[in-house]
């Protein structure tokens, strides 16, 4: 398994922060302070800030700082639509074009997933699912598709990513899988396009459970602020 470098583990600890309530939506991010938090210098941070700002987690105002930006509840569905439907183009295109050699990719990739399903790491399936989906998207020998999926992707990285913690998901992604990777066996294009469509609008269902999770902690967030220090 590939060795996931510091800047970028520190990215994911700081997205589910965010996505969680730790880090409220308009709060400034202090590299010194996340330095000290985090256990780690300042040059890993400035790094993981840096890809929070290009996938649009938080945003850069200069001689301001780095704030935590929030999507709305209509964002994130409006996006969630648009993956699924850039994601759908790329396994079409996929069934056609996709390679023996790449086939063979996305079967390593699957049989990685197999191993972090059976032993429950959910944050490791989310590291090899990411690699099964850009492999579907390279596959679709469309550069510019690959770079707008993959695009999107990283902005919604940390939605789906705690979305692979909810009950039985883990092996609900993994059977969905294996339905993609049938389709492109076969290279039936439609069933393939279906397969990952259903597979990406199935979390965008499972969202609206994660959006009422998220303003249930931000407003205990809010509260927590609004209460006087000391009192009870």
């Amino acid at each position: 398994m590939a060795r996931i470098p510091h800047a970028q583990r520190l990215r994911d600890l700081l997205e589910d922060a965010i996505v969680e309530g730790h880090y409220a939506p308009g709060d400034r991010l202090d590299p010194a302070a996340l330095a000290q938090e985090y256990d780690c210098s300042r040059t890993p941070i400035r790094e993981a800030l840096q890809q929070l700002a290009a996938s649009g987690m938080v945003r850069v105002l200069p001689k301001r700082g780095t704030f935590v930006a929030q999507l709305s509840v209509t964002e994130l569905v409006e996006r969630f639509e648009v993956m699924a439907e850039l994601e759908g183009m790329c396994a079409r295109l996929a069934a056609r074009r996709m390679t023996p050699e790449e086939l063979a990719a996305l079967h390593r990739a699957q049989a990685a997933c197999r191993e972090c399903m059976a032993a429950g790491d959910a944050d490791g399936y989310y590291y090899e699912n990411g690699t099964f989906h850009h492999l579907i998207y390279q596959a679709s020998h469309n550069d510019f598709l690959a770079q707008e999926a993959s695009r999107l992707h990283a902005i919604l990285k940390p939605y789906r990513r705690l979305q692979l913690h909810a009950r039985r998901r883990l092996a609900s992604s993994f059977d969905e899988h294996e339905a993609i990777m049938a389709a492109l066996e076969r290279g039936d294009a439609d069933a393939a396009e279906a397969a990952i469509k259903a597979h990406i609008q199935i979390q965008g269902e499972r969202f609206n459970d994660l959006v009422a999770s998220m303003q249930r902690l931000q407003r205990r967030r809010r509260e927590e602020r609004s209460t006087p220090e000391g009192s009870s």
